[in-house]
Parts: structure tokens; sequence; C-alpha cells
């Protein structure tokens, strides 16, 4: 770019970083004001322009006062239209920033919402990922909006910078203003198609610990400590004492110990992707398992939160 080109590009982002694609990341939530807020007549504008310069010189031409009143009730419409679409998106504020889980590769489900505190707002278009999205806006509760962005590696993701507008009423002028939220998605690391099962040791001691099931076996007299919650009232009413149901305890599955120094002769990716398959298969079959990484210990647990804090580890993996 010429150096001409340059100033200009620089005087823009400088002066009018709205205007442009190269507005700086900013965090959520982003308010939408006036000096932000730009408005340029569209194609079906500029048209319709012309028609209205062309009346008003036939109406002054021929002195026809009905023509011209028409022309000027046309052009106060016109510009009622531009502020009516500064209107819409002013006072907008655009948060609450929600991701789902993907793996790299996969589509990541990302949701903003949009909010207005007064007035509703119509045909208010979101332009993000190759897509765009319209909503209408209404006060006091906020609006979804929800895309999809192709992932490639594991790891933080940054949003893709995005352009909200509109061209509400007429169509005659385009609202709009650019978004750069500095708020990043996680990618959790793609798993490996196939291989081996992690080693199980032998004589593990957490092997026969008992695990609550959810069969009834048997009724007993009541402990002191047990759970409120397994107590059978209707059949204690009938009983001189508390009767307790018994449930069932399943022999529990081998926790698996995933360590990253067990699996010789692959590079760190490689491990991340074995890991990373172990964990899911572990989660699949309702085992508990450890991971230990270089710089992170993850003890025997199981469940959701177990999970997302472990692949939470491998995705970020320098």
């Amino acid at each position: 770019m010429p150096p001409a080109g340059e100033r200009i590009v620089a005087w823009a982002e400088r002066r009018l970083p709205s205007l442009t694609r190269m507005r700086q990341r900013e965090p959520l939530p982003i308010l939408l004001h006036r000096r932000r807020i730009y408005i340029v007549p569209t194609a079906f504008g500029l048209g319709f322009a012309v028609l209205l310069a062309v009346m008003l010189i036939g109406a002054l031409n021929y002195a026809n006062n009905a023509a011209l009143m028409l022309t000027c009730l046309l052009g106060a419409a016109t510009a009622g239209s531009m502020l009516v679409a500064f209107r819409t998106l002013n006072g907008v504020s655009v948060g609450g920033l929600r991701a789902g889980t993907a793996r790299a590769g996969e589509a990541i489900r990302i949701s903003l919402d949009i909010a207005a505190s007064q007035r509703e707002r119509m045909a208010i278009r979101l332009d993000v990922a190759d897509g765009e999205q319209v909503v209408v806006v209404t006060p006091g509760a906020p609006t979804a909006i929800e895309f999809a962005l192709p992932t490639d590696f594991r790891g933080w993701l940054s949003l893709p910078r995005m352009r909200i507008h509109t061209s509400w009423p007429l169509g005659m002028f385009r609202a709009w203003s650019w978004l750069n939220p500095d708020n990043p998605v996680l990618v959790y690391p793609r798993p490996e198609p196939l291989g081996p099962t992690p080693f199980e040791p032998e004589g593990d001691a957490d092997r026969g610990r008992p695990r609550a099931g959810d069969e009834l076996a048997a009724l007993r007299d009541y402990r002191a400590g047990d759970p409120r919650r397994q107590i059978a009232w209707k059949l204690s009413a009938r009983h001189h004492g508390l009767l307790v149901k018994d449930l069932e305890q399943p022999a529990p599955k081998e926790d698996w110990r995933l360590d990253w120094d067990s699996m010789h002769g692959l590079d760190d990716e490689s491990r991340i992707s074995r890991l990373a398959r172990w964990v899911d298969e572990a989660k699949d079959s309702g085992r508990r398992w450890s991971l230990r990484l270089p710089d992170g210990y993850f003890d025997i647990a199981q469940g959701d939160e177990h999970y997302h804090r472990c692949m939470t580890a491998l995705a970020l993996r320098p």
C-alpha cells in the first residue's frame, strides 16, 4: 500500500474505528452508542433520492403544488427512516457469550445475547462466520443469536470480527458497527481414532471399593448415619422401627490411571490425542480415572466436572 493510502487507513482507524474491520479487540459486553454507529444510504436509497430529485424538478417546473407537497412528504419520510435506523442500534448491548464443547476439526456452537433496555428493535442483523442472523430484540429480555464456528486446532479460539447492522424500516439507509470481541472459546483436542487401552495395574487398592447402586436388594433396620433418602417411609409406618432400603453394590470397573510418561515413542501431539481418547472412553464407560501430566495431576474421580478439567488441561498443553 502506498504511503498516502497507509496514512488514510491509519487516520480512519484512529478517528473512525467502528467504520473499519480493523477495530481493536474489546471485552464483552459491548454497548452501541452514537460514536460507533455509522449510516450510509443503500442502493435503493440512492435510487429513491434520484427519483425525488426528478419529482422536485418536475413539480417546480410545472408549478404543481400537489406534486411538490408529495415530494416534500416523501423526503421527510426518507429523513425519518434514517433516524429510525440509527435508533434501532443505539443502546443495543451485545454480551452473554456461551460456547458449547467441540474437538478440533468439529464446529463449535456459540451463543451471543443481544439486549436493549428500551423499546423493541426490529430486524437487527449480525454477520458472522460467513452467515447472517436476523433477530428482533424485545426490551427487558436478551435475545440469543446462535452460530457455528469451524475449528482446526485445540486451545483458545478467538471469535471473528462481526458486523451488526440494520436497514429498518424502509431499506433506504444501512446503520452498522463492527464488533471484535476479546472473548476466546476453548476447543478440546482431537482424539485419535483407534489405539490401545491404557495399562491397568494389578492389585489395585481401589478395585474392590463398593459403590451405591440403583436396584433394591433388601430391607434392613435403620442405622445411625444412613441417608434419609434411603428410608422406606411407607413400610416403616407398618413396622415398629425405621426400615432402610439396602441397594445393590455392583462390582466397580477398573480405574484407569492415565499417565503422560507411560507412552513411549510418541510426540507431544500424539500423546495428547491418545490421552483425549482415553478420557472420552473412561467417561463413556462409567469408569473413574486419574490423569498425570508433566505440569499437573488430576486424582481419581469421574463425572462431567472431572472430564472438563482433564480435557481443558490437555487442550492448553503447550
